[in-house]
């Protein structure tokens, strides 16, 4: 239970019997760490396209994007689908989102640039937390799990609440601003959100080790494409901050 707290992956996902496999004695229809990071490249390749694409024509359609996404991401997630069809057209509404997103922020500040910049260390972090995880720096066991899972709840609060606030007419202090504390929770999510990849790492070896079968690739895929996204988003807030101080 403190594999990952993703809500795309979780131990469930790996078992057999959710699956109805005819071949399991063949290596070919096994999960595989290459199959997952060849699928994760092309919803990679397929978000950025189309954020580049609305960003450079009409950002103005982001809101498509969001209701797309989360209108994706509830089916994939409640039917446990492995459809690439489902899991790619959520990498289109999340590229269309993003794009629409970077433009508004970034006009907001007044600082062209801030996508670049907030995709290039959403790799850096990406690299760097693989890199951690497979050297064995961090360890994920259960007390990390506990820290970080309580994390994320008071992060999903907030969240919900800020939602919530944008109808009422109002927003939690100091948070959403570019002050010490607006910055100071800005790095504490992206932090959480770094941990977050290195538990999906542990979750999507494991099963590769458990011989998970081969269509489970998308799935793991899919899962670290909510979390990079997540992590792009906040990271790109945390800049828009930082701009707005100058």
């Amino acid at each position: 239970m403190y594999r990952s707290k993703n809500p795309t992956l979780s131990d469930s996902t790996f078992d057999k019997s959710n699956y109805k496999h005819n071949s399991w004695d063949e290596e070919s229809n096994f999960m595989t760490m290459e199959g997952t990071v060849e699928k994760t490249a092309i919803l990679l390749i397929l978000t950025t396209t189309l954020a580049i694409a609305t960003y450079i024509t009409i950002p103005e359609i982001s809101v498509i994007g969001f209701l797309g996404g989360i209108i994706t991401f509830l089916i994939i997630v409640f039917t446990k689908s492995t459809s690439p069809f489902l899991i790619c057209s959520y990498a289109i509404f999340e590229g269309i989102l993003l794009g629409g997103l970077t433009y508004s922020i970034e006009n907001s500040v007044d600082y062209p640039g801030l996508g670049i910049l907030a995709a290039a260390l959403t790799f850096v972090i990406l690299g760097s937390m693989l890199a951690i995880y497979r050297a064995g720096i961090i360890s994920w066991n259960r007390n990390l799990a506990i820290a970080v899972y309580s994390s994320l709840a008071a992060i999903l609060i907030i969240y919900l609440i800020s939602f919530i606030g944008i109808f009422l007419g109002y927003k939690i202090p100091l948070i959403h601003g570019n002050g010490l504390v607006g910055i100071g929770f800005s790095l504490f999510v992206i932090g959480i959100g770094a941990l977050c990849l290195v538990a999906d790492f542990d979750f999507i070896e494991r099963g590769v080790e458990r011989g998970a079968p081969k269509q489970l690739e998308w799935r793991a895929a899919f899962g670290l494409m909510v979390t990079l996204i997540w992590l792009y988003i906040e990271i790109l807030f945390l800049l828009a901050k930082l701009a707005s101080r100058r």
